[in-house]
């Protein structure tokens, strides 16, 4: 009987070897190589960009050395006037007239009194007196203030007052203007525009105290400059702020005598009375403007007229 039965061990296939892993390195080092060159060429454009940064700094320090401050100075006194001009025309848009009318030269009140006076004093008197004495009836008002701004500065004094102190020449000036010319005409320039803007300051605290809000100060300078130093040293000298300059504000700004004579006729005609400055580059004060009854004309030096020759 045949044994169906194989007692033979089956033998197991042999196994196939594993796949082995690929050696990567050189590709890693090559890609390292590249970040490395591409870093190196990175570093050399920033560090290019960084020199040609210092040079023009350098060519730009060397530009304007020397000049920075003295455009500063005209670009913000520009500034200043251009933005007070600016609101001003805002404001007087309005009235403005499409028909240019004549200006028309109205007498002013000092000029009847003095007439009226002249002719009660039996037509030998002048008019001078009269005019010299238009402030007396204030003159111990008046000489208290002159007294008081020989003292030490206020710097905390309420807007409109001065503010800042004056010296004993400055004073004789102020008297001199009061008493003597009736509040009409020129005087010495006191040798820089701060000073004239610090003494036209005084005289505004003191026509302020005698006329309430029922005048308004006019000041005629040529150029824009020239008028952003009257802005800046009456707001420092007074305590003002930019709305306190403007047609409906306290100080109208003019570089032309006709306008300012057109403005000062409108105030004669509301009762108010406009009291004008003149700066002392005006070497010609137009007729019109004598007509007014406060006026104040700063006369250049020799030195000064020098100066504004050189500028023209």
């Amino acid at each position: 009987m045949p044994d169906d039965t194989d007692l033979t061990p089956e033998v197991p296939a042999p196994l196939e070897p594993e796949p082995q892993p690929q050696d990567h390195a050189p590709l890693i080092d090559l890609a390292l190589t590249e970040l490395h060159e591409q870093r190196n060429a990175l570093k050399q454009e920033v560090e290019a960009l960084r020199q040609r940064k210092e040079q023009l700094e350098k060519e730009m320090a060397a530009s304007f050395a020397g000049q920075s401050d003295a455009i500063a100075r005209r670009v913000k006194g520009f500034q200043e006037y251009l933005g007070g001009a600016l609101q001003g025309l805002a404001q007087s848009v309005e009235s403005l007239e499409l028909v240019a009318q004549p200006v028309v030269v109205q007498p002013s009140p000092l000029d009847a009194q003095a007439a009226t006076e002249s002719v009660d004093g039996g037509g030998g008197s002048s008019a001078a007196p009269a005019i010299a004495e238009t402030f007396r009836p204030d003159e111990e008002l008046i000489r208290a203030n002159l007294k008081r701004f020989l003292e030490q500065p206020d710097f905390y004094a309420d807007p409109w007052q001065l503010r800042r102190s004056l010296d004993a020449a400055d004073t004789a000036v102020l008297d001199d203007w009061f008493f003597n010319q009736g509040g009409r005409g020129a005087q010495p320039s006191r040798g820089s525009r701060p000073r004239n803007v610090l003494l036209a300051a005084a005289l505004i605290a003191i026509i302020g105290e005698l006329y309430g809000d029922q005048f308004q100060t006019l000041v005629l300078a040529g150029q824009p400059e020239r008028l952003g130093d009257w802005r800046r040293g009456l707001q420092d000298a007074l305590g003002l702020g930019r709305e306190d300059f403007g047609p409906n504000s306290g100080i109208v700004l003019f570089e032309r005598g006709d306008a300012l004579v057109e403005r000062a006729d409108r105030l004669e005609e509301r009762g108010e009375v406009p009291l004008i400055l003149i700066d002392a580059s005006e070497q010609v004060v137009d007729i019109p403007v004598l007509q007014f009854p406060l006026w104040l004309a700063f006369a250049a030096g020799a030195d000064e007229i020098d100066d504004i020759d050189d500028l023209l």
